[in-house]
């Protein structure tokens, strides 16, 4: 994430706060300006061109601290959300800010990235569309269909989570992963699979996404990943189907180009360092690799694991590389 200050006293802020803990200034994060900027005591802000915002109703609900265009009115992040718990459900909503919080943090990554983030309310054919579900009554399967991602909130839950990482034997499993591998598949459907050229080239790399999805993932689960994936995928569940590979791919795209921008701007790294890279791949061999081997470092200093427990292949770089070049105004290299 970009690295916030308070406009009133300089102090550093957090993404998701709603008050400046120093001079206790109200704030609204404005999505056209990607700043967190000062609320009057009304929660109103006018920015530069007039136009009057006012804080989210979810603040309450979710800790939405997103500006709307009305008052009483809701965000363009919470637009996104199609279906949340019941409000009866205690469980499903103590569970529902954890899940808003990354939905949001993902929606401010595409924005800086370039990519549209159009809801389903505004394009019901090609928009997108999260269903927040809480899992507490029936289970809730994970996933994306035609524009619409399912979250299942029990994901939020840090006890939960890890049990079934160590279940699936899996080195990562986040909120925030969740939700840009399922975006992963959408961005897949919109922008590869319209596209003959991008499809084409994707099936080089990813294989054949018209493969029986269902026989893949019964074959995964009872056989495991194949012998000598880590030469070819970024992770073992990549290796069940093109479509998953893709997804993978595109999630670890984000967790990059966040993570730099994170400390870029908190001067941890000149940006003069990521600059001047001849493709996307590039700039993971020379930038990323050495960059997430030594936050990994700091990571055991504290007796914690790696903060990016994965490896990079050469055959992932050639795929990290078709994921870069969807982002609008680029090409691949």
């Amino acid at each position: 994430m970009k690295a916030y200050s308070c406009r009133v006293c300089g102090n550093v802020l957090y993404f998701e706060n709603s008050v400046c803990v120093s001079c206790g200034t109200p704030l609204g994060y404005a999505r056209s300006e990607r700043a967190i900027v000062p609320v009057d005591a009304s929660g109103v802000y006018v920015d530069d061109e007039g136009w009057v915002w006012h804080v989210c109703r979810n603040l309450g609900l979710s800790g939405c601290t997103w500006l709307a265009p009305l008052a009483g009115g809701q965000c363009a992040a919470c637009d996104l959300t199609r279906t949340r718990p019941a409000d009866d459900d205690a469980a499903g909503m103590a569970a529902f800010p954890v899940a808003e919080r990354a939905k949001r943090h993902l929606v401010a990554e595409l924005d800086s990235l370039g990519f549209d983030v159009v809801p389903k309310s505004a394009d019901p054919a090609a928009g997108l569309a999260f269903d927040v579900l809480s899992s507490v009554h029936a289970p809730v399967i994970i996933g994306h269909s035609d524009g619409i991602v399912t979250i299942d909130l029990a994901e939020g839950d840090d006890s939960h989570r890890e049990k079934i990482r160590h279940e699936l034997a899996e080195p990562y499993r986040t909120m925030l992963g969740h939700f840009r591998h399922e975006v992963g598949h959408y961005i897949e459907w919109r922008l590869v699979e319209s596209d003959p050229t991008r499809l084409a080239r994707a099936r080089e790399l990813f294989g054949d996404e018209s493969a029986d999805y269902d026989e893949a993932v019964q074959r995964h689960y009872a056989e495991g990943a194949p012998a000598g994936w880590q030469q070819r995928f970024i992770s073992a569940y990549a290796t069940m189907h093109p479509y998953e590979d893709f997804a993978e791919t595109w999630a670890h795209y984000l967790h990059i180009c966040d993570t730099v921008e994170t400390v870029v701007a908190t001067g941890l790294l000149p940006a003069t360092d990521i600059i001047g890279y001849p493709s996307f791949a590039a700039f993971v061999a020379d930038v990323w690799i050495p960059l997430s081997t030594a936050l990994n470092l700091v990571n055991r200093s504290m007796g914690e694991g790696d903060l990016y427990p994965f490896v990079i292949p050469p055959a992932v770089l050639d795929k990290l590389e078709f994921v870069a070049s969807l982002r609008p105004g680029t090409t691949e290299a």
